[in-house]
C-alpha cells in the first residue's frame, strides 16, 4: 500500500504539471507574449501549491476520502482547463486571463494539498527520512516525465484538449484506485465510487467529443472555413479558405493571404536578387511554404536553392496539397530545390559552403527560440555564408507599427559589419512591412526583372527604400544573444497595435 501511495504521487505531479504546461502553451498560441505567460503561469503554479500545502494543515479527519476528493476535483477542473480556455478566448476575449490565472492557481492550490496529505497518510509506514526522501524524489520524477514528453508527444500527437484530458483521466483512475486500495477504511465509499464513476464518465466522454470541442472553438476564431488543423512539435498549422483565398496561420499568427502573398514574396526577394545577375547558389532560412522560393525560381542562372527549415510538416504541406502547390508553383517539387529539415541557428554554424544571395525568412520574434534568429550572433554567422559579393534580404516585422523593433534589427545587422539598405512595401493583410538588404558593397538597384511580376518593376524599386517620417530611422540598440531585447520590444510594441 505505500508504494501505491507513492505511485499517486508521481501521478499527482505529473497531472499538476501538464495542466500548467497546457496553460502556458494555450495562452502562448492564443495571447501571444510568450516570456510573461510562460513565467507567470508557472509562478502563479508554484505559489499556488504553497498555499495548497500550507491550507493541508486544516484537514484532520477522513484524509483518505480527502485525498480522493480533491484527486477528482483536479481530474475535471484539469481535465476540462484547455477546452475552458480555447472558449473563453472564443467567446470571453476580455475575462480570458483573469480566467487562465485562476484556473492555474486552483489547480496549483489543489495538487499543493494532495503532497502533504500522502506523506501523511504515509507518516505511519515509513520512516521520517524515507518518507520525505520518497515523496519528494518520485514528486520531481513525476514532473521530469511530464516535462519530457509534452513537446516530444502529447502536444504535438495529442493537442492541448486531448492532453489535459488525458492527464484528468490519469486523475480519475487514481482516484478510483485509492478509493479500492482503502475500500475497507472509507466509512462513505458508496458516495466515493458513484463520484469517481461519474466523473470518470465525463472526462472519457470530453475525451470521445474532444476533436468536435477544439473544432467548435478554433473555428469561431478564424474568420473563414478551416481546411486543415496541425499540431506539430514547434507549432500549431492552421489553413483556412474563402472562395479563392487561402490563409496561413502559424500559432493563431497570420503568415499570408493568398490575395496578396505575392506582395510581399516579390518585394523579399526581387529588389535583391534582380541586382545579382551572376548568383548561382541561393540559401533560404525559413520560408517553407516555398512562396519565396518560387520566386527565385524565376531566375534561370540560379542553379541551386537550399531550403533550411525547422518544421519538416511545413514543406511536407506544400509539396503535396494540390491547393498549396498551385500557389507556390509546386517550387518545393523542383530538381534544383534542396531542402533540410534543421534549426538554422545549429546549421549555420557548421556551414562551410557560400552563397551568392540569402533569404531569412522567419517568423517574428515573438520568443527567445525565434529571437536568437535576429541576434548578432546569427548574423555574423550568416555573413560567413555569404560570397565576397554576395547579398542578404531579412523579414524584419513592420517599421510603422514596431519601429523600434524594425531599427533594432538594422542596427544589429550592421554590427557584425554588414551595409544595409532598409525599404518597406504595404502588403494589404499586414500593412506597411519591412525588409533589410545587407551585404558588403554598396547596393544598386536593378534595371531588369523577370517578367511576370504583379507588383515590383524597375520604376518601383527606388521607391521602396524611402521612409516617411514615422518610420525613419530611430536609435536603437543591438539585439544580442545574452539579452536578446528584440523580444521584449517587440512583444510592448505590437500590444500597443493590438489595444
Amino acid at each position: 500500500m505505500p508504494y501505491a501511495l507513492l505511485f499517486s504521487v508521481f501521478v499527482v505531479a505529473a497531472c499538476g504539471l501538464a495542466y500548467e504546461l497546457v496553460a502556458a502553451a494555450l495562452s502562448s498560441y492564443l495571447v501571444g507574449d510568450s516570456v510573461t505567460q510562460f513565467s507567470t503561469v508557472i509562478g502563479v503554479y508554484l505559489s499556488a501549491m504553497g498555499v495548497g500545502s500550507w491550507l493541508s494543515r486544516y484537514f484532520q479527519r477522513d484524509l483518505i476520502g480527502s485525498f480522493i476528493r480533491i484527486e477528482l476535483a483536479v481530474g475535471l477542473l484539469g481535465g476540462f482547463s484547455a477546452a475552458a480556455l480555447f472558449f473563453a478566448f472564443t467567446w470571453l476575449s476580455g475575462p480570458f486571463l483573469l480566467l487562465l490565472y485562476l484556473l492555474v492557481f486552483v489547480i496549483g492550490m489543489l495538487v499543493g494539498l494532495e503532497i502533504p496529505l500522502v506523506m501523511r497518510l504515509l507518516e505511519h509506514r515509513l520512516q521520517f527520512k524515507d518518507l520525505v526522501s520518497r515523496v519528494l524524489s518520485i514528486d520531481y520524477l513525476g514532473a521530469l516525465a511530464v516535462s519530457l514528453l509534452f513537446p516530444l508527444w502529447l502536444a504535438p500527437k495529442l493537442g492541448m484538449v486531448r492532453t489535459a484530458l488525458l492527464f484528468g483521466l490519469l486523475n480519475v483512475l487514481v482516484a478510483l484506485w485509492t478509493t479500492w486500495l482503502f475500500r475497507h477504511e472509507l466509512v462513505s465509499r458508496r458516495v466515493l465510487w458513484l463520484q469517481g464513476g461519474s466523473a470518470l464518465v465525463l472526462i472519457v466522454a470530453g475525451f470521445a467529443a474532444a476533436d468536435r470541442l477544439s473544432s467548435i472553438a478554433e473555428t469561431a476564431l478564424y474568420e473563414d472555413r478551416i481546411v486543415l488543423a496541425e499540431s506539430t512539435p514547434y507549432q500549431r498549422i492552421v489553413l483556412t479558405r474563402w472562395r479563392d483565398d487561402v490563409r496561413l496561420f502559424l500559432n493563431n499568427n497570420l503568415q499570408f493571404s493568398a490575395r496578396d502573398e505575392y506582395r510581399y514574396h516579390e518585394a523579399l526577394i526581387h529588389p535583391g536578387l534582380a541586382s545579382l545577375p551572376w548568383a548561382k547558389r541561393v540559401l533560404v532560412l525559413g520560408g517553407g511554404d516555398g512562396l519565396a522560393i518560387r520566386e527565385i525560381l524565376r531566375y534561370p542562372q540560379v542553379e541551386s536553392v537550399t531550403l533550411v527549415e525547422l518544421d519538416p510538416a511545413m514543406p511536407a504541406l506544400f509539396k503535396q496539397h494540390p491547393a498549396l502547390r498551385g500557389l507556390n508553383g509546386d517550387a518545393l517539387n523542383s530538381p534544383r530545390v534542396r531542402i533540410i529539415n534543421t534549426d538554422a541557428f545549429r546549421w549555420l554554424e557548421s556551414q562551410a559552403n557560400a552563397y551568392d544571395f540569402i533569404v531569412v525568412d522567419f517568423p517574428d520574434p515573438t520568443n527567445f527560440a525565434v529571437g536568437k534568429l535576429y541576434t548578432n550572433t546569427f548574423y555574423r554567422m550568416a555573413e560567413r555564408a555569404l560570397s565576397a559579393r554576395g547579398r542578404m534580404v531579412v523579414q524584419s516585422t513592420s517599421p510603422l507599427y514596431a519601429r523600434q523593433s524594425y531599427w533594432t534589427v538594422v542596427q544589429t545587422i550592421e554590427s557584425v559589419g554588414l551595409q544595409t539598405r532598409p525599404y518597406h512595401a504595404l502588403v494589404p493583410s499586414f500593412g506597411e512591412w519591412g525588409f533589410i538588404l545587407a551585404g558588403r558593397e554598396p547596393y544598386t538597384p536593378p534595371q531588369r526583372l523577370p517578367t511576370g511580376l504583379r507588383f515590383i518593376n524597375a520604376d518601383t524599386i527606388p521607391g521602396l527604400f524611402n521612409f516617411p517620417p514615422d518610420m525613419d530611422r530611430t536609435p536603437a540598440e543591438v539585439n544580442r544573444l545574452n539579452n536578446q531585447l528584440l523580444v521584449r520590444t517587440f512583444e510592448q510594441e505590437w500590444k500597443q497595435v493590438q489595444r
